[in-house]
């Protein structure tokens, strides 16, 4: 069971851009350094959940690879000695291209295009080097849920792959992309060897390994919604599915 063993997620690290999942750099170090005041232990996706209750962990995860989470984010956690992971699309690695996907698409024309560019093999290998976990985010971001067992095994087993072979080291670890997930999708990440996995809180019924929950968080999190989510009796609730109002209000922090 989860015991206090935190996993924050977060996308995109930057100040020009106005999309829900871009965190500003000092929004972003203000919640790592009060989660350390707090007492938590920075640890790497797998390594968090490889440890027992007795400690508070915390894991800082970001989706997707864009290159921000490179130029800002890396910089000021390295200086924090924070470790961090994170979760690639490994089709669109090294395009130097925007990424797009559902939900990012419309900032594909405009002056943020470019916040849409996603790392280099090169940049993931130097924060692998510097002590951060590279986990899987599937090959194109694909909705796993809507795959059939073959495409669903391709995007999991195939971005594993690409991980192992570019990297040159082990990948454990798995982000589902939208947070879409069944007991099938669960399944098939077993097969595809992975040891880990975030997903949202209360997407299955009970923390496990392969469907831990994360926290997201976005720019409207300042510092008081932040100690909100992050509270452990919180976190519990949204694991629990609590039904009524107080459910309801907790779920949508």
């Amino acid at each position: 069971m989860r015991g206090d063993r935190l996993v924050l997620c977060y996308h995109a690290v930057s100040d020009r851009w106005p999309a829900a999942l871009a965190v500003s750099p000092r929004q972003l170090e203000e919640q790592v350094r009060q989660l350390a005041r707090r007492g938590y232990t920075a640890r790497t996706f797998s390594d968090t959940l490889a440890q027992g209750g007795g400690e508070r962990s915390v894991a800082v995860t970001f989706d997707d690879a864009y290159r921000s989470v490179f130029e800002h984010a890396f910089p000021m956690l390295r200086q924090l000695g924070v470790p961090a992971t994170v979760f690639v699309p490994t089709a669109l690695v090294n395009t130097g291209t925007p990424m797009s996907w559902p939900g990012i698409e419309r900032w594909l024309q405009g002056p943020h295009a470019s916040e849409l560019v996603g790392m280099s093999w090169d940049e993931l290998g130097q924060l692998r080097d510097a002590g951060w976990e590279i986990g899987s985010h599937t090959r194109s971001h694909a909705r796993l849920t809507e795959l059939d067992a073959d495409a669903l095994a391709g995007e999991l087993a195939g971005s594993r792959a690409d991980c192992e072979q570019h990297l040159g080291s082990r990948c454990h670890s798995l982000a589902y992309p939208y947070g879409a997930l069944d007991e099938r999708v669960v399944r098939a990440a077993h097969m595809a060897g992975y040891s880990a996995a975030g997903a949202p809180p209360s997407r299955l019924a009970v923390p496990r390994r392969l469907h831990w929950p994360r926290v997201g968080v976005y720019p409207r999190d300042d510092l008081r919604r932040f100690r909100i989510k992050v509270d452990p009796a919180v976190r519990r609730v949204q694991d629990s599915r609590m039904s009524g109002p107080l459910g309801r209000l907790i779920r949508r922090l």
